[in-house]
Formats: structure tokens, sequence, C-alpha cells
């Protein structure tokens, strides 16, 4: 492992890292805690306001070109933006298992999922992990 390829990116990258392994250790710890009170209220906050910024940030991110300056990765923020908001409006208005099943799936999809693709030959968070 060696954090060169990510200490040579740029700020943008090195910042939506940093801010998706946050999301995804705090993610996974939401899934495991007890659910419904301040910590899980304050928790998902944090967690919903962190996976916002991965998606947002992704987009100051073009390496991967495959529609223009865009690639699929992008479409998945654009679909993950309006999902937050989704899951936000479940649990207010009581639907806990909907909001439930589209927080697992944002997790699922918008962070394990897409993070185990980062992981390819030729991406950055290949290099830092296996050091080519």
């Amino acid at each position: 492992m060696t954090l060169a390829p990510l200490i040579a990116a740029g700020p943008v990258v090195q910042a939506h890292a940093l801010m998706a392994l946050t999301a995804v250790a705090l993610g996974a710890l939401q899934l495991a805690l007890p659910k419904g009170g301040p910590r899980h209220r304050w928790l998902g906050r944090a967690w919903v306001g962190l996976l916002a910024l991965v998606c947002l940030s992704s987009f100051g991110i073009g390496a991967l070109r495959q529609f223009g300056p865009f690639s699929w990765i992008h479409g998945l923020s654009a679909f993950t933006l309006p999902m937050l908001a989704v899951a936000i409006a479940h649990a207010r208005a009581g639907r806990i298992d909907a909001h439930r099943w589209t927080m697992i799936g944002l997790f699922a999809g918008a962070l394990v999922i897409t993070g185990l693709f980062t992981l390819m030959p030729g991406r950055l968070m290949h290099a830092v992990l296996f050091g080519t």
C-alpha cells in the first residue's frame, strides 16, 4: 500500500476519497447501531451530508470519461442526490421500512459497489492499495 498516488492527485480527488471512506465507515457504524434515537438521527444527518458531498465532488473528477466529460459514476451521483431526499422524506413521514431500504440501497450502491469499481486496475485506489 502506498499513499503516493493519492497525494499526487488533485485536492478534489483527495477530498472525494477521504469523504467517501469516511462515509463508508460512518454508514457501516450506522447500520450496526440501534435505530431511531437521537444518535441515529445525528449520525444519519452527518452521513447524508457526507454522501451528498461525495456525489457533488464526483462532478469535479473527470478521469473516467465515457459521455463527454462524464461517466456512469456521474449518473449514479445524479441519481443518489435526490434519493437522499427521498430517504429523508420516508423517515419524516414515518415510512421506516421504505427509509431503511432506501438508505441500505444507497450505502450498497453509491458507496460499496462503486467503491469496489475504484479497485479495478488502472484506477487510483487500485494504485493506492496495490502499488501499481
